[in-house]
């Protein structure tokens, strides 16, 4: 779709040397694991602190849990980071959709305060191992020349994933409330799960 637009507009895509395309031929494996775990699923944050309003916690107070994730995403993200150096990155993908599917189930019980608070906590772990991770998958099968254009296009596909993922998240929250739109982001979660599972390993992992 990048390329396309780029082309009406340039004649050549982006631009640039015809090259330019391997970009994206190079960023597909670590496209289609990463995105099977990031926002295509996790739609939009702001449903945390819809849930938060739901338990009753004061308005003044919800902007505290962004802050809690972030809190929690910021100290989660340098161990992790570390061990991505020291494992496979498809298994370290697979343990942030396993905590993200937790963190689901586990908003989707209640609207107690100390149960968003866990799930909040849940899913702050679940940024802290995942969001470096993405960028790494797609640094480590991008060529040097190419990562600025392959870095581009995964946030395009990302910003659109979010969207739709956020569209369709509020419909269900809407239409059927909360409990089953986290059980339905769980459910979708599990299927990217096995997605993963099932890919063949292309990553050169340190075991």
């Amino acid at each position: 779709m990048a390329i396309a637009v780029a082309s009406a507009c340039n004649g050549k895509p982006f631009g640039l040397p015809p090259t330019r395309p391997r970009a994206l031929a190079a960023v597909r494996p670590a496209f289609v694991r990463s995105r099977i775990s990031s926002r295509s699923n996790s739609a939009s944050e702001a449903f945390l602190v819809l849930r938060a309003l739901q338990g009753g916690i004061p308005v003044a107070l919800v902007p505290l849990v962004m802050v809690a994730m972030n809190v929690i995403y910021a100290l989660s993200a340098y161990p992790f980071g570390k061990l991505s150096d020291r494992m496979s990155h498809d298994k370290l993908l697979a343990l942030g959709l396993v905590v993200l599917i937790a963190a689901d189930l586990v908003l989707a019980t209640s609207s107690h305060w100390s149960i968003v608070l866990a799930g909040v906590t849940l899913w702050g772990v679940h940024m802290g191992i995942t969001q470096g991770l993405l960028a790494t998958m797609v640094a480590d099968t991008t060529p040097a020349d190419l990562r600025g254009t392959a870095y581009g296009f995964f946030n395009l596909v990302s910003g659109f994933a979010m969207l739709v993922a956020s569209a369709v998240a509020g419909l269900l929250w809407d239409r059927l409330g909360a409990p089953v739109t986290f059980c339905a982001g769980a459910l979708f979660r599990l299927i990217a799960l096995v997605g993963l599972a099932w890919r063949p390993g292309t990553r050169s992992a340190k075991l």
